[in-house]
């Protein structure tokens, strides 16, 4: 069998990466002019839209990194045959990881109190409730958090890819096997404490909850984890069929996309368990500091996206993914894991724009553009650590498990 170690980028793959990113840009300058030098709600959307594009591909890529560490900590074999994809795409976390802090730095220091209404010294002096959340919700302890969080994804992502790839140095004694493994579960390890510690509770109350400062729920941070945790395993199946479509991964198969897609099956259901209990136990309480975030949502006007989520994130995946078959056909789960990428993305814009512009629905080409410019960085970064590293990690002591996987 002869084995292509090797991506190469296309010309058309580098087109279509560059052509989206260059959307990207081009909608920025459009969208400063036209929203950025306004009024408080047209910057609001401009903010808005950088937020919640950011905010959002960091988190999904970032919960790609976390499927890295996960099964690594597990000893999951099966990952191991496109195991080199998952870690390109988890590349990415620095480079929007940058892009965001930038964003949130302008933010915070610019005090944009039409995004965090905390930032308002004089609002924060006369309302008690945002008062007495002054000792986490400043800037200081915002963007201390905001540094340590990506700063350390980042570092540690970066870590575990770098010994991930020693394996492709020589075959693997068994001392130098155990080692090996040892090394990867102690970094895996090291990663999932921190990402429980940043994405399970304190990142998204700072940079998403804190949009409605008065509003909290104890489940937000595990909902935005199953949100992102869905959208990331999507877009490894999206990029491993896009790789087995060009000849690439010939160890992977369908045993390995069922399980893929069994993973976007389960925890399409848990995101829907975190969306009815945060949604079933507000509502009953009827406390009006917590209704008022589903005001918006479930009854303004943003109504119609609140509830198109249910329908594309939990009714679609559980329909079409229930059957076995499903999640073994390519086309299918190419379909599916973009539908749930485009359905978490619009659950991340209800949540920012719910907020910050709770009267308007102003969805337009801004922020498509925006998206667009994430993307292509997506593309143009997973291709290009895809094409400088060996696609098969051989030596790795789990890669046999991973060519006789069955599901």
């Amino acid at each position: 069998m002869s084995l292509r170690e090797r991506f190469e980028i296309t010309s058309g793959f580098r087109m279509w990466s560059r052509g989206l990113i260059g959307v990207g840009v081009l909608s920025l300058i459009i969208g400063f002019f036209v929203y950025g030098t306004g009024d408080d709600a047209h910057q609001a959307k401009f903010w808005g839209v950088l937020l919640h594009n950011s905010i959002y591909f960091l988190m999904v890529t970032n919960a790609v990194m976390f499927f890295f560490a996960a099964t690594t900590l597990a000893m999951a074999g099966f990952q191991i045959s496109f195991k080199r994809v998952t870690e390109a795409i988890a590349a990415c976390v620095p480079v929007i990881g940058t892009i965001t802090f930038i964003i949130l730095l302008i933010i915070v220091f610019g005090h944009k109190s039409m995004i965090y209404e905390w930032l308002d010294k004089t609002k924060v002096a006369k309302d008690a409730a945002l008062s007495g959340k002054r000792g986490f919700l400043n800037p200081g302890f915002f963007m201390t958090w905001t540094i340590a969080a990506i700063g350390l994804w980042s570092l540690i992502g970066l870590k575990m890819r770098q010994i991930s790839r020693k394996s492709d140095d020589h075959p693997m004694s068994l001392e130098e096997g155990k080692k090996f493994v040892f090394k990867n579960t102690v970094w895996a390890a090291l990663f999932i404490v921190w990402y429980a510690l940043t994405v399970a509770a304190v990142i998204p109350w700072l940079w998403m909850m804190s949009f409605a400062a008065h509003w909290y729920s104890t489940l937000y941070s595990w909902y935005i984890f199953a949100s992102t945790f869905v959208a990331g395993v999507a877009l490894i199946s999206i990029f491993v069929v896009y790789m087995k479509n060009k000849g690439y991964l010939e160890y992977t198969n369908r045993e390995h996309l069922h399980d893929l897609g069994k993973f976007q099956f389960a925890f399409s259901i848990f995101w829907t368990y975190l969306w009815f209990a945060q949604f079933m136990l507000i509502w009953y309480a009827n406390i009006s500091e917590e209704t008022i975030y589903f005001k918006a949502r479930a009854e303004g006007a943003y109504s119609g996206i609140f509830f198109l989520n249910l329908v594309i994130n939990f009714l679609a995946p559980i329909l079409i993914y229930m059957s076995t078959p499903s999640k073994r056909n390519y086309t299918i789960v190419t379909f599916m894991s973009v539908a749930l990428l485009f359905g978490h993305w619009l659950d991340f814009y209800q949540i920012v724009f719910g907020s910050i512009l709770p009267d308007h629905v102003t969805m337009n080409l801004f922020d498509f553009g925006i998206a667009a410019g994430f993307v292509g960085i997506i593309i143009f970064q997973t291709g290009r650590v895809m094409s400088k590293y060996p696609l098969l990690a051989k030596n790795n002591p789990f890669f046999k498990e991973s060519i006789i996987h069955y599901t």
